[in-house]
Protein backbone atom coordinates (compact mmCIF):
# COMPACT_ATOMS: atom_id res chain seq x y z
CA UNK A 1 0.00 0.00 0.00
CA UNK A 2 1.45 3.77 -1.41
CA UNK A 3 -1.30 5.93 -0.15
CA UNK A 4 -3.08 6.26 3.19
CA UNK A 5 -6.29 8.08 3.42
CA UNK A 6 -8.72 6.22 5.14
CA UNK A 7 -8.99 7.38 9.33
CA UNK A 8 -8.38 4.01 10.40
CA UNK A 9 -5.71 3.33 8.32
CA UNK A 10 -3.31 6.09 9.41
CA UNK A 11 -4.21 5.30 12.74
CA UNK A 12 -2.68 1.80 12.66
CA UNK A 13 0.26 3.12 10.80
CA UNK A 14 1.27 5.59 13.48
CA UNK A 15 0.57 2.55 15.93
CA UNK A 16 2.96 0.80 14.04
CA UNK A 17 5.41 3.42 14.02
CA UNK A 18 4.86 3.81 17.39
CA UNK A 19 5.61 0.26 18.29
CA UNK A 20 8.63 0.07 16.14
CA UNK A 21 10.24 3.67 17.87
CA UNK A 22 9.63 1.38 21.15
CA UNK A 23 10.88 -1.90 20.25
CA UNK A 24 14.28 0.54 18.64
CA UNK A 25 14.98 2.83 21.05
CA UNK A 26 18.62 3.04 20.56
CA UNK A 27 19.18 3.77 16.46
CA UNK A 28 22.73 4.09 15.77
CA UNK A 29 24.52 6.31 13.95
CA UNK A 30 24.90 3.86 10.62
CA UNK A 31 20.62 3.45 10.14
CA UNK A 32 20.14 6.78 11.02
CA UNK A 33 22.79 7.81 7.87
CA UNK A 34 21.21 5.02 6.02
CA UNK A 35 18.05 6.48 5.65
CA UNK A 36 19.18 10.18 5.60
CA UNK A 37 21.30 8.65 1.91
CA UNK A 38 18.08 7.11 1.03
CA UNK A 39 15.87 10.43 1.46
CA UNK A 40 19.12 12.12 -0.63
CA UNK A 41 18.04 9.17 -3.86
CA UNK A 42 15.07 9.73 -3.45
CA UNK A 43 15.24 13.09 -4.15
CA UNK A 44 18.48 12.80 -7.37
CA UNK A 45 16.13 10.42 -9.04
CA UNK A 46 13.05 12.07 -9.11
CA UNK A 47 13.17 15.87 -8.58
CA UNK A 48 11.68 16.35 -12.24
CA UNK A 49 8.93 13.83 -11.40
CA UNK A 50 8.27 15.84 -8.09
CA UNK A 51 8.48 19.31 -9.49
CA UNK A 52 6.43 18.24 -12.56
CA UNK A 53 3.73 17.22 -9.80
CA UNK A 54 4.32 20.57 -7.76
CA UNK A 55 3.58 22.55 -11.53
CA UNK A 56 0.25 20.73 -12.00
CA UNK A 57 -0.70 21.65 -8.69
CA UNK A 58 0.03 25.43 -8.99
CA UNK A 59 -0.98 25.33 -12.77
CA UNK A 60 2.10 27.83 -13.37
CA UNK A 61 5.37 26.97 -11.72
CA UNK A 62 8.53 26.14 -13.16
CA UNK A 63 11.05 23.33 -12.40
CA UNK A 64 13.57 25.69 -12.51
CA UNK A 65 11.51 27.71 -9.32
CA UNK A 66 11.40 24.44 -7.26
CA UNK A 67 14.49 23.83 -8.39
CA UNK A 68 15.85 26.81 -5.88
CA UNK A 69 12.92 26.80 -3.57
CA UNK A 70 12.46 23.56 -2.87
CA UNK A 71 15.65 21.06 -4.04
CA UNK A 72 18.32 23.32 -3.48
CA UNK A 73 17.52 23.86 0.53
CA UNK A 74 16.87 20.14 1.15
CA UNK A 75 19.83 19.26 -0.90
CA UNK A 76 21.95 21.91 1.26
CA UNK A 77 20.13 20.29 4.61
CA UNK A 78 20.85 16.59 3.39
CA UNK A 79 24.76 17.40 2.81
CA UNK A 80 24.92 19.56 6.14
CA UNK A 81 23.11 16.87 8.49
CA UNK A 82 25.47 13.99 7.21
CA UNK A 83 28.43 15.86 7.32
CA UNK A 84 27.82 17.09 11.23
CA UNK A 85 25.67 13.73 12.47
CA UNK A 86 28.25 12.26 13.93
CA UNK A 87 29.83 14.79 15.92
CA UNK A 88 25.83 15.78 16.98
CA UNK A 89 25.34 12.38 18.38
CA UNK A 90 28.16 12.08 20.93
CA UNK A 91 27.48 12.78 24.18
CA UNK A 92 28.08 16.40 25.60
CA UNK A 93 30.28 16.22 28.89
CA UNK A 94 29.27 18.68 31.61
CA UNK A 95 30.86 20.08 34.48
CA UNK A 96 30.29 18.59 37.60
CA UNK A 97 30.10 20.71 40.53
CA UNK A 98 32.47 20.75 43.83
CA UNK A 99 29.89 19.52 45.83
CA UNK A 100 29.12 16.29 43.64
CA UNK A 101 32.68 15.44 43.05
CA UNK A 102 34.12 13.08 42.28
CA UNK A 103 31.23 12.26 39.74
CA UNK A 104 30.71 12.91 35.93
CA UNK A 105 28.09 13.77 34.09
CA UNK A 106 26.96 13.83 30.53
CA UNK A 107 24.28 15.02 28.12
CA UNK A 108 22.40 12.13 25.71
CA UNK A 109 20.73 12.68 22.73
CA UNK A 110 17.82 10.13 22.14
CA UNK A 111 15.07 10.18 19.38
CA UNK A 112 11.90 11.23 20.59
CA UNK A 113 9.74 8.33 19.04
CA UNK A 114 7.53 9.64 16.10
CA UNK A 115 7.29 12.89 14.66
CA UNK A 116 4.60 13.79 12.65
CA UNK A 117 4.74 16.54 10.07
CA UNK A 118 1.63 18.74 8.65
CA UNK A 119 2.99 20.37 5.94
CA UNK A 120 1.48 23.52 3.54
CA UNK A 121 0.99 24.04 0.27
CA UNK A 122 3.41 27.07 -0.80
CA UNK A 123 6.58 24.27 -0.77
CA UNK A 124 5.09 21.44 -0.59
CA UNK A 125 8.24 19.21 -0.84
CA UNK A 126 11.14 21.56 1.10
CA UNK A 127 8.27 22.18 3.71
CA UNK A 128 7.09 18.72 4.06
CA UNK A 129 10.68 16.25 3.74
CA UNK A 130 12.95 19.27 6.03
CA UNK A 131 11.60 18.77 9.10
CA UNK A 132 11.54 14.97 8.48
CA UNK A 133 14.73 15.00 7.40
CA UNK A 134 16.27 16.76 11.35
CA UNK A 135 13.63 14.37 12.15
CA UNK A 136 14.71 10.89 10.74
CA UNK A 137 18.56 12.09 11.45
CA UNK A 138 17.17 12.37 14.86
CA UNK A 139 16.77 8.83 14.59
CA UNK A 140 12.75 9.46 14.73
CA UNK A 141 9.84 7.52 12.84
CA UNK A 142 8.18 10.24 10.81
CA UNK A 143 4.69 10.31 9.31
CA UNK A 144 3.58 13.28 6.93
CA UNK A 145 0.27 14.70 5.86
CA UNK A 146 0.95 17.53 2.98
CA UNK A 147 -1.82 19.58 2.08
CA UNK A 148 -5.18 18.86 0.11
CA UNK A 149 -4.03 21.94 -2.21
CA UNK A 150 -1.58 20.27 -3.62
CA UNK A 151 -2.83 16.75 -4.71
CA UNK A 152 -0.15 15.83 -7.51
CA UNK A 153 2.46 16.41 -5.18
CA UNK A 154 1.02 14.91 -2.34
CA UNK A 155 0.20 11.54 -4.31
CA UNK A 156 3.24 11.46 -6.05
CA UNK A 157 5.56 12.11 -2.65
CA UNK A 158 3.19 9.65 -1.12
CA UNK A 159 4.49 6.88 -3.49
CA UNK A 160 7.79 8.10 -4.11
CA UNK A 161 8.13 7.72 0.15
CA UNK A 162 6.65 4.42 -0.05
CA UNK A 163 9.29 3.06 -2.40
CA UNK A 164 12.64 3.78 -0.19
CA UNK A 165 11.12 3.80 2.69
CA UNK A 166 9.03 1.30 5.47
CA UNK A 167 5.75 2.42 6.45
CA UNK A 168 7.29 1.90 10.38
CA UNK A 169 10.19 4.36 8.79
CA UNK A 170 8.23 7.23 7.18
CA UNK A 171 5.34 7.39 5.12
CA UNK A 172 2.78 10.14 4.17
CA UNK A 173 -0.79 10.07 4.64
CA UNK A 174 -3.37 12.19 2.59
CA UNK A 175 -6.68 14.04 2.64
CA UNK A 176 -8.41 16.90 3.48
CA UNK A 177 -8.48 19.06 6.65
CA UNK A 178 -10.48 16.30 8.25
CA UNK A 179 -7.71 14.27 7.99
CA UNK A 180 -5.29 17.12 9.54
CA UNK A 181 -7.29 17.32 12.21
CA UNK A 182 -7.31 13.57 13.01
CA UNK A 183 -3.32 13.36 12.41
CA UNK A 184 -3.12 16.24 14.69
CA UNK A 185 -5.06 14.61 17.34
CA UNK A 186 -2.24 11.31 17.46
CA UNK A 187 -0.11 11.22 20.31
CA UNK A 188 2.74 11.82 18.55
CA UNK A 189 6.40 12.58 20.52
CA UNK A 190 6.85 15.50 18.24
CA UNK A 191 4.30 17.73 16.14
CA UNK A 192 5.81 19.87 13.38
CA UNK A 193 2.94 22.26 11.74
CA UNK A 194 3.60 25.21 8.92
CA UNK A 195 0.62 27.44 8.16
CA UNK A 196 -1.23 30.07 9.78
CA UNK A 197 -1.68 31.00 12.78
CA UNK A 198 -5.63 30.47 13.11
CA UNK A 199 -4.77 26.97 11.91
CA UNK A 200 -1.63 26.98 14.45
CA UNK A 201 -3.86 27.40 17.13
CA UNK A 202 -6.08 24.45 16.18
CA UNK A 203 -3.11 21.90 16.13
CA UNK A 204 -1.64 22.90 19.53
CA UNK A 205 -4.96 22.71 21.14
CA UNK A 206 -5.36 19.55 19.96
CA UNK A 207 -1.46 18.56 20.20
CA UNK A 208 -1.78 19.73 24.22
CA UNK A 209 -4.80 16.81 24.71
CA UNK A 210 -1.74 14.18 24.70
CA UNK A 211 0.57 16.21 26.14
CA UNK A 212 2.63 16.36 22.48
CA UNK A 213 5.42 19.20 22.13
CA UNK A 214 5.41 21.30 19.04
CA UNK A 215 7.12 23.30 16.81
CA UNK A 216 4.99 25.45 15.37
CA UNK A 217 5.73 27.67 12.17
CA UNK A 218 3.41 30.66 11.46
CA UNK A 219 4.38 33.15 9.17
CA UNK A 220 2.64 36.58 10.02
CA UNK A 221 3.31 40.10 8.92
CA UNK A 222 7.23 40.48 8.63
CA UNK A 223 8.10 44.16 8.12
CA UNK A 224 10.76 45.78 5.91
CA UNK A 225 12.64 48.79 7.66
CA UNK A 226 14.49 50.57 4.68
CA UNK A 227 16.79 53.20 6.52
CA UNK A 228 17.64 57.05 5.06
CA UNK A 229 20.83 56.21 3.79
CA UNK A 230 20.52 52.36 2.38
CA UNK A 231 21.63 51.64 -1.78
CA UNK A 232 17.87 51.74 -2.78
CA UNK A 233 18.73 50.31 -6.01
CA UNK A 234 20.32 46.98 -4.28
CA UNK A 235 17.51 47.36 -1.59
CA UNK A 236 14.55 47.55 -4.11
CA UNK A 237 16.09 44.48 -6.15
CA UNK A 238 15.81 41.96 -2.84
CA UNK A 239 12.87 43.35 -1.61
CA UNK A 240 11.16 42.24 -5.24
CA UNK A 241 12.68 39.31 -4.90
CA UNK A 242 11.90 38.33 -1.24
CA UNK A 243 8.36 39.56 -2.20
CA UNK A 244 7.68 38.00 -5.37
CA UNK A 245 9.22 34.29 -4.94
CA UNK A 246 6.61 31.98 -5.61
CA UNK A 247 3.95 34.67 -6.58
CA UNK A 248 4.68 36.45 -3.19
CA UNK A 249 2.91 33.00 -1.25
CA UNK A 250 6.23 32.58 1.29
CA UNK A 251 6.11 32.89 5.04
CA UNK A 252 9.06 34.85 5.22
CA UNK A 253 8.01 37.67 2.62
CA UNK A 254 8.57 40.65 3.24
CA UNK A 255 4.65 42.01 4.17
CA UNK A 256 4.97 45.55 4.34
CA UNK A 257 7.77 47.87 3.78
CA UNK A 258 8.46 50.93 6.31
CA UNK A 259 9.95 53.98 4.08
CA UNK A 260 11.52 57.51 5.60
CA UNK A 261 8.96 60.17 4.10
CA UNK A 262 10.36 61.83 1.15
CA UNK A 263 11.83 58.36 -0.09
CA UNK A 264 8.46 57.65 -1.71
CA UNK A 265 9.40 58.06 -5.49
CA UNK A 266 12.92 57.07 -5.25
CA UNK A 267 11.60 53.67 -3.91
CA UNK A 268 8.73 53.50 -6.59
CA UNK A 269 10.81 53.59 -9.47
CA UNK A 270 13.40 51.32 -8.02
CA UNK A 271 10.89 48.37 -7.18
CA UNK A 272 9.58 49.28 -10.54
CA UNK A 273 12.92 48.73 -12.27
CA UNK A 274 14.21 45.79 -10.18
CA UNK A 275 10.78 43.70 -10.99
CA UNK A 276 11.33 44.73 -14.77
CA UNK A 277 14.48 42.92 -14.15
CA UNK A 278 13.07 39.49 -12.67
CA UNK A 279 10.38 39.07 -14.29
CA UNK A 280 10.06 41.26 -17.80
CA UNK A 281 6.46 40.09 -18.04
CA UNK A 282 4.20 38.43 -15.58
CA UNK A 283 1.23 36.38 -17.67
CA UNK A 284 2.52 33.43 -19.08
CA UNK A 285 6.02 33.42 -17.29
CA UNK A 286 6.68 30.15 -15.56
CA UNK A 287 9.37 31.64 -13.60
CA UNK A 288 6.43 33.90 -11.69
CA UNK A 289 4.02 31.28 -10.02
CA UNK A 290 0.39 31.68 -10.14
CA UNK A 291 -1.84 31.91 -6.73
CA UNK A 292 -2.19 28.55 -5.81
CA UNK A 293 -6.52 28.47 -6.10
CA UNK A 294 -9.29 30.83 -7.07
CA UNK A 295 -10.27 31.31 -3.50
CA UNK A 296 -7.09 32.66 -2.98
CA UNK A 297 -6.57 34.65 -5.76
CA UNK A 298 -10.29 36.11 -4.73
CA UNK A 299 -9.11 37.08 -1.47
CA UNK A 300 -6.28 39.21 -2.95
CA UNK A 301 -7.94 40.95 -5.02
CA UNK A 302 -10.40 41.90 -2.42
CA UNK A 303 -7.97 42.94 -0.24
CA UNK A 304 -6.76 45.67 -3.35
CA UNK A 305 -10.25 46.36 -3.75
CA UNK A 306 -10.97 47.53 -0.16
CA UNK A 307 -7.83 49.19 0.55
CA UNK A 308 -8.37 51.69 -2.49
CA UNK A 309 -12.39 52.20 -1.46
CA UNK A 310 -10.86 53.18 1.68
CA UNK A 311 -8.40 55.78 -0.42
CA UNK A 312 -5.39 53.75 -0.42
CA UNK A 313 -3.32 54.50 -3.79
CA UNK A 314 -2.62 51.16 -5.46
CA UNK A 315 -0.19 51.02 -8.11
CA UNK A 316 -0.45 47.71 -10.31
CA UNK A 317 3.22 47.02 -12.23
CA UNK A 318 2.84 46.08 -15.95
CA UNK A 319 5.33 45.32 -18.44
CA UNK A 320 7.26 47.78 -19.18
CA UNK A 321 6.73 49.46 -23.11
CA UNK A 322 8.42 48.13 -25.24
CA UNK A 323 8.53 44.46 -23.62
CA UNK A 324 8.45 41.66 -26.22
CA UNK A 325 5.24 39.43 -26.12
CA UNK A 326 5.27 36.66 -24.43
CA UNK A 327 5.74 33.44 -25.70
CA UNK A 328 2.54 31.30 -26.36
CA UNK A 329 2.51 28.37 -23.05
CA UNK A 330 0.79 24.71 -22.73
CA UNK A 331 2.04 24.71 -19.09
CA UNK A 332 -0.93 24.55 -16.98
CA UNK A 333 -4.23 26.27 -16.41
CA UNK A 334 -2.71 28.98 -14.08
CA UNK A 335 -1.73 32.05 -16.64
CA UNK A 336 -5.32 33.81 -15.37
CA UNK A 337 -4.05 33.45 -11.69
CA UNK A 338 -0.77 34.90 -11.92
CA UNK A 339 -1.61 38.08 -10.57
CA UNK A 340 0.54 41.34 -11.21
CA UNK A 341 2.26 42.78 -8.31
CA UNK A 342 1.02 46.16 -6.30
CA UNK A 343 2.65 48.52 -5.07
CA UNK A 344 -0.32 49.98 -1.99
CA UNK A 345 0.76 53.97 -0.54
CA UNK A 346 -1.51 55.20 2.18
CA UNK A 347 -2.33 51.80 3.97
CA UNK A 348 -3.90 52.04 7.12
CA UNK A 349 -3.96 49.88 10.28
CA UNK A 350 -7.74 49.05 9.32
CA UNK A 351 -7.45 47.63 6.29
CA UNK A 352 -7.53 44.04 5.99
CA UNK A 353 -4.20 44.08 4.33
CA UNK A 354 -2.53 45.59 7.37
CA UNK A 355 -4.50 43.10 9.46
CA UNK A 356 -3.69 40.05 7.62
CA UNK A 357 -0.66 37.95 6.47
CA UNK A 358 -1.18 38.89 2.97
CA UNK A 359 0.69 36.02 1.21
CA UNK A 360 0.48 37.41 -2.79
CA UNK A 361 2.56 40.22 -4.63
CA UNK A 362 0.99 43.05 -2.89
CA UNK A 363 3.90 45.20 -0.96
CA UNK A 364 1.92 47.67 1.31
CA UNK A 365 4.44 51.21 1.78
CA UNK A 366 4.09 52.65 5.21
CA UNK A 367 6.04 55.84 5.51
CA UNK A 368 7.38 57.05 8.99
CA UNK A 369 9.31 60.11 10.16
CA UNK A 370 11.25 58.51 12.65
CA UNK A 371 12.81 55.37 13.47
CA UNK A 372 10.70 55.19 16.77
CA UNK A 373 7.77 55.25 14.66
CA UNK A 374 8.87 51.97 12.61
CA UNK A 375 9.76 50.36 15.89
CA UNK A 376 6.93 51.27 17.58
CA UNK A 377 4.20 49.92 15.03
CA UNK A 378 6.26 46.36 14.45
CA UNK A 379 6.21 46.62 18.47
CA UNK A 380 2.42 46.95 18.46
CA UNK A 381 1.29 43.97 16.28
CA UNK A 382 2.37 40.59 17.12
CA UNK A 383 5.84 39.00 16.47
CA UNK A 384 6.65 38.57 13.26
CA UNK A 385 8.21 34.98 11.41
CA UNK A 386 10.84 37.63 9.92
CA UNK A 387 12.35 40.91 9.74
CA UNK A 388 14.19 43.02 7.42
CA UNK A 389 16.49 45.78 7.51
CA UNK A 390 18.17 47.88 4.68
CA UNK A 391 20.95 50.78 5.53
CA UNK A 392 24.41 50.98 6.17
CA UNK A 393 24.52 52.04 9.73
CA UNK A 394 25.61 49.74 12.40
CA UNK A 395 24.51 51.51 15.24
CA UNK A 396 20.84 51.84 13.33
CA UNK A 397 20.72 48.26 12.70
CA UNK A 398 22.02 47.44 16.27
CA UNK A 399 18.69 49.24 17.57
CA UNK A 400 16.46 47.74 15.25
CA UNK A 401 17.84 44.48 16.14
CA UNK A 402 17.61 45.48 19.90
CA UNK A 403 14.21 47.18 19.93
CA UNK A 404 12.72 44.33 18.28
CA UNK A 405 11.27 40.81 18.17
CA UNK A 406 10.90 38.54 15.22
CA UNK A 407 11.23 35.15 14.33
CA UNK A 408 14.67 36.13 12.18
CA UNK A 409 16.36 38.48 10.54
CA UNK A 410 18.18 38.86 7.19
CA UNK A 411 20.22 42.70 7.38
CA UNK A 412 20.30 43.96 3.56
CA UNK A 413 18.83 40.99 2.03
CA UNK A 414 15.41 38.47 2.34
CA UNK A 415 14.52 35.48 3.02
CA UNK A 416 18.35 34.25 2.90
CA UNK A 417 18.50 33.65 6.70
CA UNK A 418 16.48 30.60 6.20
CA UNK A 419 18.86 28.95 4.02
CA UNK A 420 21.70 28.99 6.61
CA UNK A 421 22.50 25.91 7.92
CA UNK A 422 23.55 27.09 11.75
CA UNK A 423 20.65 29.18 12.47
CA UNK A 424 17.97 27.80 13.56
CA UNK A 425 14.36 28.74 11.66
CA UNK A 426 11.37 29.08 14.08
CA UNK A 427 9.24 31.88 14.71
CA UNK A 428 8.30 33.70 18.29
CA UNK A 429 4.61 34.34 19.89
CA UNK A 430 1.74 34.88 17.06
CA UNK A 431 4.18 33.72 14.33
CA UNK A 432 5.20 30.31 16.40
CA UNK A 433 7.82 28.84 18.03
CA UNK A 434 10.39 26.15 18.27
CA UNK A 435 13.18 26.29 15.57
CA UNK A 436 14.70 23.26 13.47
CA UNK A 437 17.82 23.23 10.65
CA UNK A 438 20.77 21.89 11.10
CA UNK A 439 21.77 20.72 14.85
CA UNK A 440 19.29 23.09 16.40
CA UNK A 441 16.62 20.59 14.27
CA UNK A 442 18.79 17.50 15.52
CA UNK A 443 18.31 18.70 18.99
CA UNK A 444 14.67 19.55 18.44
CA UNK A 445 13.51 16.35 17.55
CA UNK A 446 15.64 14.66 20.18
CA UNK A 447 15.31 14.00 23.87
CA UNK A 448 18.52 15.51 25.82
CA UNK A 449 19.01 13.06 28.58
CA UNK A 450 20.59 14.25 31.50
CA UNK A 451 22.97 11.34 33.39
CA UNK A 452 24.98 11.36 36.63
CA UNK A 453 27.68 8.72 36.94
CA UNK A 454 28.45 8.08 40.66
CA UNK A 455 32.24 7.42 41.86
CA UNK A 456 32.52 4.47 44.61
CA UNK A 457 34.43 7.81 46.73
CA UNK A 458 31.35 9.81 46.70
CA UNK A 459 30.82 11.74 50.04
CA UNK A 460 27.13 12.33 49.44
CA UNK A 461 26.44 10.56 52.19
CA UNK A 462 27.81 13.24 54.50
CA UNK A 463 24.32 14.88 53.43
CA UNK A 464 22.05 12.01 54.79
CA UNK A 465 20.02 12.32 58.04
CA UNK A 466 20.13 12.25 60.83
CA UNK A 467 20.92 15.41 60.66
CA UNK A 468 23.67 17.06 63.70
CA UNK A 469 26.71 19.30 64.51
CA UNK A 470 28.43 17.54 61.80
CA UNK A 471 26.10 18.19 59.08
CA UNK A 472 25.84 21.83 60.17
CA UNK A 473 29.79 22.03 59.57
CA UNK A 474 29.52 20.71 56.29
CA UNK A 475 26.55 22.95 55.34
CA UNK A 476 28.27 26.06 56.70
CA UNK A 477 31.31 25.16 54.26
CA UNK A 478 29.57 24.53 51.35
CA UNK A 479 27.58 28.04 51.42
CA UNK A 480 31.07 29.48 51.35
CA UNK A 481 31.21 28.37 47.36
CA UNK A 482 28.24 30.69 46.69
Amino acid sequence: MTSYTHPDDIRRLFELQREASRAQVDVPLLVRRERLLRMKKLLEENAPVLAAAVQADFGMRSQRLTEVADFFVLRAQLAHVLKKLSQWMKPRRARTPLYLMPASAHVQTQPLGVVGVIAPWNYPVQLALGPAIDALAAGNRVLIKPSELTPHTSAQMASLVAQFFAPDEMCVVQGDAAIAALVASLPFDHLVFTGSTAVGRKVAQAAAANLTPTTLELGGKSPCIIDADCDMADAALKIAHGKLLNGGQTCIAPDYLLLPRGKEVAFTEAYRAAVARLFPYFEGNPDYAAIIDSRHLARLRNMLQQAQTQGADVQVLTPQPGTPAPPPTTIGDGVARQMPPSLVFGATQEMQLMQEEIFGPILPVVVYDRLDDAITLINNGPRPLALYWFGKSDAVRDSVLQRTVSGGVSVNETLMHIAHDGLAFGGVGDSGWGGYHGEAGYLRFSHQKSVLVQSRFSMGAMLYPPYGPQFDRIMSLLRRLF
